[in-house]
């Protein structure tokens, strides 16, 4: 069995020795452990630092792509590669690569399809009050709308196996976290969770500039992947909301002309405002039944594009450790 350790990197020289320092050289279940660089745009000497250390596999990108583009490329080449299970982590030394094989361990034995490891938010001394809120409110949301339990959604600490990712599909700008927890939710892929400790902060994120930023380009990637898997209930709910909200200026409109007939032409915005929100529920519902249809079409591309990744890059197979 192959392991790819991918580990995405923008100007990371001198976090990076640290990172690759305590990489596992073994683990059990585990044929051969390769460490993939994915060079994102990187002005310094990332990649020389790299190759000074051993790494022999990168994947280069002439200009910054962002961290989903950069995960999905070191995806397709440890597949290329006769990848098994892909784990990522990050250059910052942010996590504790000595637990790759905890992340491993799982899949190993035919546990789990994805394993994330949990970086206890609550615990940790750099994060203020204000962000472990939010990160747990995250996870929430994101256990949400892919139906799981996880504590910790935003944790790129991770391992997939190769049939995982034959059936993800990375298609956000900002971040892959979010977006893969909720597709695999809804294709009903197992995932675990393992706790895990961090090292100390290294350097400020580069994901992000503020940490309103952050909130909405999470939120945007949580409400695009959610609408993918349940359309008809997202435009639904609008229109039931829309058509609630349609009964309260009838309902005032009929009494209105029922207690005051003769004053009833004065009263006739609340019959137009129940109209137009009575024709926007209907709407909503109309968006949800193509909606739905366009789901149905997106099901079926997604399960030929899975047959093409394995006519690709070979059935995903399973070997199970000695016990």
């Amino acid at each position: 069995m192959k392991l790819f350790i991918q580990i995405p990197c923008l100007n990371e020289e001198t976090t990076l020795p640290a990172v690759l320092a305590t990489m596992p050289k073994e683990i059990r279940g585990i044929d051969e452990i390769h460490i993939l660089v994915i060079d994102d745009g990187s002005t310094d000497k990332t990649i020389e630092v790299a190759t000074s250390l051993g790494v022999t596999h990168f994947v280069h990108h002439v200009r910054n792509m962002g961290l989903a583009r950069s995960f999905r490329d070191g995806v397709n080449y440890a597949l290329e590669h006769g990848a098994d299970i892909v784990v990522n982590t990050d250059g910052d030394n942010q996590y504790p690569q000595e637990r790759i094989p905890d992340l491993v361990a799982p899949i190993v034995a035919g546990e789990a399809d994805i394993v994330i490891g949990d970086r206890q938010t609550a615990t940790i001394a750099h994060f203020s009050w204000f962000k472990k809120i939010l990160q747990k409110l995250g996870s929430q949301v994101v256990n949400v709308a892919a139906s799981t339990d996880l504590p910790d959604a935003a944790s790129g600490f991770r391992a997939y196996s190769k049939a995982s990712l034959l059936r993800l599909n990375v298609v956000t700008q900002f971040s892959y976290c979010m977006e893969t927890i909720i597709q695999a939710g809804n294709k009903r892929l197992k995932i675990a969770s393992v706790p895990i400790d961090t090292n100390p902060k290294t350097r400020e994120s580069r994901l992000f500039s503020s940490m309103g930023q952050h909130v909405m380009k999470s939120a945007e990637a949580i409400l695009r992947s959610y609408i993918m898997f349940k359309p008809f209930g997202f435009f639904a709910a609008i229109g039931s909301l829309m058509l609630v909200g349609a009964m309260i200026p009838f309902v005032r409109y009929l009494i209105l002309i029922w207690f005051f007939s003769e004053n009833a032409g004065q009263h006739l915005q609340s019959l137009i405002l129940g109209v137009a929100l009575l024709v926007g529920a209907l709407l909503a519902l109309a968006l949800g039944v193509l909606a739905d249809l366009q789901r149905t079409n997106r099901i079926l591309i997604e399960e030929s594009l899975e047959r093409l990744k394995g006519m690709q890059y070979g059935p995903a197979t399973r070997v199970d450790v000695e016990r």
